[in-house]
């Protein structure tokens, strides 16, 4: 028995000559202004090229850092001035190629969503930027958005019947069917799956990202647009993680309240729900919805900033998630209603 326990197992083992493991936070921030969803992102220059929007980021520190919500709350304050209020972690990002300066340590992301009404707060090393400026093909708002008849759909199609890349996995279903999955190509699309979606686009070859990673699929394109903004490192998958997150939570958890002032009219409700999914939602379906639902109750007072006749102002009545399990909006895209 005291040869067994003497003996080094396999996770023991330790050889000089592997790679370094260092661990970061990330936190995709996101805020509601002017009825478009924003991210905070910290100065070009803090990380990375220097060049590139980037997510507030920091590396884990055990000694200082009781835990990693705690680290991510004190790089976000360092770099932002912001103090975070919900926070929820989404995923840990580890890809090789996707962050890892060459020669240097490999870093895991353990990526963070965060919600704020702190929109107006005074900023240090960053600023707001609508996130349909990384996502554009997700906005369907006022329709089917223009780069994805124009540029995505076109390459996806071409990129669909070329044989598959050997630098990629075996994957169980063809590239047509994934593009019907993921883009609703001769199929029905889901916001949810925005994640999906910008891993089609990365394995394609058609973002920024694969062709700064050298993806072997970006050099057949040739005078190829940008499609959305770049973002440093992996950030913008991080982004698409919070994004699909978000939008799939807003169906059976009350976090949209989390970006609405205590105060709010039925018509801003509805408007920042649209804003996050990328879709517009029928008016008096919605409003049955809201109101069957007991997610929210009147105040009392009124807004008069709404042009028009003084309309009724409601809060997030908060018994509801003592009274069933999941309180969300299932709500389902429609027409716009004046």
């Amino acid at each position: 028995m005291a040869e067994a326990r003497r003996k080094p197992s396999a996770i023991q083992h330790n050889n000089a000559d592997d790679p370094q493991i260092e661990l970061g936070l990330n936190a995709a921030i996101v805020t509601v202004r002017d009825q478009q969803p924003h991210i905070l992102v910290v100065r070009p220059g803090m990380t990375g090229s220097g060049t590139l929007d980037a997510l507030p980021f920091g590396p884990f520190a055990p000694r200082a850092h009781r835990t990693l919500e705690i680290g991510l709350r004190e790089w976000v304050k360092r770099q932002t001035g912001l103090e975070l209020g919900y926070v929820e972690q989404l995923y840990t990002f580890g890809d090789r190629g996707r962050h890892a300066e060459p020669g240097g340590a490999h870093t895991l992301s353990v990526g963070y969503l965060a919600l704020t009404r702190g929109a107006g707060e005074e900023l240090m090393g960053s600023h707001w930027s609508p996130w349909y400026a990384y996502f554009p093909w997700e906005d369907w708002r006022k329709g089917k958005p223009e780069t994805l008849s124009k540029e995505i759909e076109p390459r996806l199609k071409a990129w669909a019947e070329r044989p598959p890349s050997p630098e990629g996995p075996a994957r169980p279903l063809r590239r047509a069917e994934r593009l019907k999955i993921g883009f609703g190509i001769d199929g029905g699309w889901d916001e949810e799956k925005v994640l999906e979606r910008y891993e089609l686009l990365y394995e394609a070859g058609l973002v920024a990202e694969a062709a700064r990673d050298g993806r072997t699929a970006a050099k057949q394109w040739t005078d190829l647009p940008e499609i959305g903004r770049p973002m440093e490192f992996d950030h913008r998958r991080i982004l698409a993680t919070a994004m699909g997150r978000l939008r799939g939570k807003l169906k059976y958890r009350p976090v949209v309240f989390e970006l609405l002032p205590p105060e709010f009219t039925l018509y801003d409700l509805q408007k920042t729900v649209e804003a996050i999914s990328g879709t517009l939602l029928h008016k008096q379906n919605f409003r049955r919805l809201v109101e069957k639902g007991g997610l929210v109750e009147p105040t009392g007072n009124v807004s008069t900033t709404t042009g028009g006749r003084p309309a009724r102002l409601y809060r997030f009545r908060r018994e509801v998630v003592l009274e069933r399990p999941a309180p969300g909006l299932r709500v389902k895209a429609g027409r716009a209603q004046a």
